[in-house]
């Protein structure tokens, strides 16, 4: 199932509604459950009950007449995981942009955990901010993104999957001359609007987490392209470390790494800049395509 945050002609305040991205159609939330008048957050929260009643009605609405908003706004800091890919932590570790690593330390023994400030969220199809004025070394990363559903605390790996409802795609721009210059990564990881969110979140039982591919191109040329097989620590054990002593309430999102192919990869770096488009596809999520402004 694709459930959607929308919004539809000027002013209008957002909606969530029920997609189906290959017919090009919606549904509004609203129009299948009598009372329901709520954001992404709460519709997750209500999940369980409302799940039930979400079926199309009718013909529904064309996607081309509404505007798709990131899809969810959480409400404190994304969850994000560093180096969590073999192939990416040994590109960083060699790129002279990683200071947050042990002496000789390339692959982290546990997972590397900061947050990215809700305030970076952007929608597919909205313009990264270049902030041109404050970093000269923009960078991409593709991130397969989860949504809790049923929160808690002290989850065991085993349980893990019964707290996620969905998945979407994410891109966790990142300041590198910042990253590098406070060592702590927060500022380099969340200026305004570096994080595009979307297009729209798939629920948990419509994608394989453990085998799904995921692909960027930066104007037009394939840059990653991994797997979230090949994750150093997978979904279960995050969702443990993360919660064995932080609750997670439904609507928090995890980033969970990115994979081997950031600019700061090649040699010479390949920054971004103004004009360059990223598009992010992970296989039955979706394509999230932004280009970065001025």
């Amino acid at each position: 199932m694709q459930i959607a945050t929308l919004s539809s002609g000027q002013g209008q305040r957002s909606f969530v509604a029920l997609l189906d991205s290959d017919r090009g159609r919606y549904w509004p939330i609203t129009d299948l459950v009598d009372g329901f008048d709520g954001d992404m957050v709460e519709l997750i929260r209500a999940w369980e009950s409302l799940a039930p009643q979400l079926q199309p009605r009718g013909e529904g609405y064309p996607l081309t007449d509404a505007r798709l908003e990131a899809p969810i706004h959480p409400h404190r800091n994304m969850f994000c995981v560093g180096k969590n890919y073999y192939e990416h932590a040994t590109e960083f570790s060699n790129s002279g942009f990683d200071s947050s690593a042990q002496a000789g330390e390339v692959v982290p023994e546990h997972p590397i955990v900061f947050t990215k400030a809700y305030s970076t969220l952007i929608a597919d199809g909205d313009e990264i901010p270049r902030h041109a004025g404050v970093t000269s070394q923009l960078d991409y990363e593709a991130e397969f993104a989860v949504i809790i559903g049923k929160g808690g605390r002290g989850i065991k790996k085993a349980d893990a999957f019964q707290h996620v409802w969905g998945y979407t795609i994410a891109n966790d721009v990142t300041a590198r001359d910042l990253q590098k210059k406070h060592r702590q990564w927060h500022l380099g990881k969340s200026l305004d609007g570096l994080c595009p969110l979307g297009p729209w979140i798939t629920t948990a039982d419509a994608i394989d987490p453990g085998n799904a591919t995921i692909r960027c191109w930066v104007n037009g040329e394939l840059r990653q392209e991994s797997n979230t097989g090949l994750l150093i620590f997978d979904i279960p054990t995050l969702i443990e470390t993360l919660s064995a002593g932080i609750e997670l309430k439904p609507g928090d999102v995890i980033l969970t790494g990115t994979p081997v192919g950031v600019g700061i990869g090649f040699d010479p770096p390949r920054f971004l800049d103004t004009g360059d488009v990223v598009r992010i596809e992970v296989d039955g999520m979706g394509v999230l395509e932004n280009a970065v402004g001025k």
